[in-house]
């Protein structure tokens, strides 16, 4: 994907790598898996416009707190971002 962006749009991109994410050679620890999600839902929607999940649910918590740290984060910055994460575990 890099220089794609002189041929192809960054939404192209952001979608193409977005296929990739669920093809990585081997599966990103719970870590990775969360900055992954955060930044999707970033480039999507925006800022974080859901309540937080409950206490007893600890897996919604996670995706929530990794979404709501990205607040302020331009969803073109965060679609950047997602791309170079995805590069990042592919080659990993």
């Amino acid at each position: 994907l890099q220089g794609a962006n002189t041929t192809m749009g960054l939404d192209d991109d952001f979608k193409t790598a977005a296929d990739e994410a669920t093809k990585l050679p081997s599966k990103p620890s719970d870590a990775d898996m969360l900055v992954l999600y955060g930044l999707f839902k970033q480039a999507n929607v925006g800022d974080c416009n859901t309540s937080k999940p409950g206490f007893l649910d600890m897996k919604g918590r996670a995706k929530w707190d990794a979404w709501k740290k990205l607040e302020g984060k331009g969803q073109d910055d965060a679609k950047r971002d997602y791309i170079s994460k995805v590069e990042e575990l592919k080659s990993a």
